[in-house]
């Protein structure tokens, strides 16, 4: 028994001294009910609303009063004219728009009835089923109210309208998605993996031996992968439009141009993961933990970023694949051009020359 508890005790120190092993046992736990606990939520909040209220009467700010008090809405722009409606959806800020009639309130007392149209972005169809339902809602609970202690029925009609997915398939939402996540596991994965190889059979001396730079080395092992995942990516995008039926509504160059630039990035992080590891193994591990279950969950590509919490919010926009499935969806399904993503393409261009400083700095530190 004695010596068991000794062993036991040694096998104690072990896991003490060992601190990846600690990270692990410890750390990832609560990282991860951290994450799926305030990550994963269907319930919409906060959602970016726009009005255009010709009306102006008493009723209809009623309405938008009651919507901008919930906590599922935030009335954030009033808009002047019906044609504003398409450019606000496209610069993607607004989750919903609501439209009153122009004589909203004399139809609703004079008629009985009167029609709200409530128009959302349904590239999310989630989201979009979510947050139409909600007003409905709450426009059915302003109606009974109006009509307590009178005689004659009133009837306010929301007439719904899914902009750039009518049919609310779930592909819309679903492949810009997986389209980030494949191409930023893959490329990441064998770019780390194929520098440690080389490392781990000892074969990195043979090659920094020879009369090519440290540099150009390193570029020459990443270039193969830069093509093979370009052509990862056609054939991806080549199965969501002619299998999965999702549309390429935007220009096909602005998508090539963002998809190499999302590419780099993640090669690039590739390259930074390889001159912290030593093993293939080590390497696989980190690309699978730091990229996936962040990207699932923080990126967008299955729940709403803007219903977490701030910390998480912030921490999200380190995520490349986030800035990479904006920018798609608004491509592919909304159709729209450079003036929308070109956010996106700036922050992933940050990132990539930081990414690719960093990785090459401390790869030549390990070198030396």
């Amino acid at each position: 028994m004695k010596q068991f508890v000794s062993f036991v005790k040694k096998e104690f120190l072990h896991i003490f001294r060992d601190l990846r092993t600690m990270m692990l046992l410890l750390v990832m736990p609560i990282i991860q009910i951290l994450l799926f606990g305030f990550a994963i939520t269907t319930e919409v909040k906060n959602s970016q609303v726009a009005v255009y209220d010709p009306s102006k009467s008493i009723t209809s700010r009623k309405i938008i009063e009651r919507i901008n008090s919930s906590k599922y809405f935030d009335i954030v722009k009033y808009l002047n004219d019906p044609t504003q409606i398409e450019h606000e959806f496209r610069e993607g800020k607004i989750g919903l728009i609501m439209v009153f009639d122009e004589n909203f309130e004399t139809n609703l007392f004079h008629s009985g009835n009167s029609h709200i149209q409530i128009i959302a972005d349904a590239t999310d169809p989630n989201t979009a089923t979510a947050v139409t339902n909600y007003v409905r809602a709450i426009i059915m609970d302003y109606q009974q109210d109006l009509m307590q202690g009178m005689k004659v029925p009133y009837q306010i009609l929301p007439e719904v309208k899914m902009l750039y997915n009518p049919q609310m398939k779930d592909s819309y939402n679903f492949v810009p998605g997986v389209l980030g996540l494949i191409m930023m596991l893959i490329c990441a994965m064998m770019t780390s993996i194929a520098i440690v190889r080389e490392k781990e059979m000892g074969t990195m001396e043979v090659l920094l031996v020879s009369p090519l730079k440290p540099i150009y080395i390193i570029l020459a092992k990443a270039v193969p992968y830069f093509l093979l995942s370009c052509v990862n990516t056609v054939s991806v995008l080549l199965l969501a439009v002619y299998v999965l039926g999702v549309p390429v509504a935007g220009s096909l160059f602005l998508l090539v141009i963002l998809s190499t630039l999302f590419i780099f990035v993640a090669l690039s992080l590739g390259l930074l993961i390889s001159t912290v590891t030593q093993t293939q193994m080590a390497a696989m591990l980190i690309s699978g933990m730091i990229f996936m279950m962040p990207i699932m969950l923080l990126s967008g590509m299955i729940f709403p970023v803007e219903n977490m919490p701030w910390p998480l919010q912030w921490l999200s926009n380190v995520i490349p694949a986030k800035w990479y499935i904006i920018a798609v969806k608004n491509i592919m399904i909304k159709g729209t051009g450079v003036s929308s993503i070109y956010k996106e393409l700036i922050i992933l261009g940050f990132m990539a020359v930081v990414i690719v400083a960093v990785s090459l700095k401390n790869f030549k530190n390990r070198l030396e």
